[in-house]
């Protein structure tokens, strides 16, 4: 498969400005083209503003937003908005009355140029998409959070810059709440492409993604205010263990599966089986094969963890507030299996101070790892392990670093 080919990868999430009053209005919501069971999520803002104010910080809102200068993080400033792929050819970012765009210049010559209308991702990074009639493309540059820079999509040619990307429906699929399909209208030699109705695209990850419908239950909810206990709409809480990971499995299954039918379809409760089967191609379900990028939940289910507890994604995770980065607590939580009355302490116990070494878990057994999906300039991007185990080489080096303090 050629380069030109390749489907975007869903890369760098980072924080973006991006509200959820860009959501559906509720005279909008009426027409949801989900259906007539959905409410839109300004509806859900009226009742939940302290989620969602917290909601939207989050990697699932900031999936993917309208391209702005608040969801673009990159440099629009001369002599930092450009990527030189040679001597004879840059693109460079510019930002005009009509939009944000990016062009590339062959010996001075301006060849292509798109704007930037749609940003992905955002918390190690982002990545752009721009509309050519109804099919959706991957721009060339991409920006890299973690080095606050520039730099050429992952997976792209660095000698010569491609518009041609095209971005199908299981891009989609992960990164917004609904896009729905139809014939592309851009000439191609390469088959039947892909195109979407722009009136149907939900960017981001919305409440009823993961909660789903809430027409109902917001119609309930008003008519019946005394009510405090939510009816007519998913908690996560009330499902069992498997349809909890299946849920988070939509997105998170990801590098291994062929969709058999469309995540858009799945509801709380459905099994991923129904909707994902392993890819013929894929190696064998082993932590050797399993890329940590996109295939957490199976190397979740690698785990000793996961393994011999009744443990699944919300035992760490918590989907309305923004923890990224919070070694401490996520620490703790670790620490509410693992601890001396339960005889399954961290054997560094006693070696190293205690209140150095709680902050360290992770470190120790979810190092960041190289991912083979994600890769830019020969360099793979870091994102740490689900496979949560003993890594030898990064507890000798932790427990050296640590001694020394």
């Amino acid at each position: 498969m050629s380069k030109k080919k390749l489907l975007f990868l869903p890369v760098f999430l980072f924080p973006l400005m991006v509200i959820l009053s860009q959501c559906l209005s509720p005279t909008e919501a009426a027409t949801d083209p989900r259906g007539d069971a959905y409410a839109g999520a300004r509806t859900c803002i009226s009742c939940h503003k302290k989620i969602s104010d917290s909601y939207m910080h989050m990697a699932h809102t900031i999936a993917s937003s309208p391209a702005s200068t608040n969801s673009i993080h990159g440099s629009f400033l001369s002599g930092f908005n450009s990527v030189n792929y040679n001597d004879h050819t840059k693109v460079v970012m510019t930002k005009t009355d009509s939009g944000l765009y990016q062009t590339n210049y062959v010996n001075g010559e301006k060849v292509e140029s798109a704007r930037m209308d749609i940003a992905t991702g955002g918390v190690k990074g982002e990545t752009y998409l721009y509309w050519k009639e109804n099919e959706l493309f991957q721009l060339p540059v991409s920006f890299d959070n973690t080095n606050n820079r520039w730099i050429v999509s992952p997976g792209y040619d660095t000698t010569m810059a491609s518009f041609d990307r095209s971005i199908n429906i299981r891009c989609m699929e992960c990164h917004a709440s609904y896009a729905k399909t139809e014939p592309g209208k851009v000439p191609s030699f390469a088959g039947n492409p892909i195109g979407f109705d722009k009136k149907s695209i939900i960017l981001s990850i919305d409440c009823e993604r993961c909660h789903g419908g809430a027409k109902q239950h917001a119609d309930f909810q008003a008519a019946n205010p005394d009510v405090k206990t939510a009816r007519y709409i998913t908690r996560i809480s009330t499902l069992s263990r498997m349809q909890k990971v299946d849920l988070c499995g939509t997105c998170h299954s990801g590098t291994q599966t062929v969709n058999t039918k469309s995540i858009f379809d799945f509801k709380p409760g459905d099994k991923l089986t129904d909707f994902k089967k392993h890819a013929p191609s894929a190696g064998p379900l082993d932590f050797a094969h399993i890329d940590v990028h996109g295939d957490q939940l199976d190397m979740l289910k690698t785990s000793k963890c996961y393994i011999s507890s009744n443990m699944d994604c919300n035992t760490c995770h918590n989907t309305h507030q923004n923890e990224r980065s919070n070694a401490v607590l996520f620490a703790q939580r670790c620490q509410s299996c693992h601890s001396t009355a339960s005889h399954n302490i961290c054997k560094l116990t006693g070696e190293i101070d205690a209140q150095v070494l709680q902050t360290k878990c992770i470190s120790c057994h979810m190092p960041a790892l190289p991912t083979k999906a994600i890769i830019n300039n020969h360099q793979s991007v870091l994102i740490h392990s689900h496979h949560i185990a003993v890594y030898g080489d990064e507890i000798t080096k932790i427990s050296a670093y640590l001694k020394k303090k």
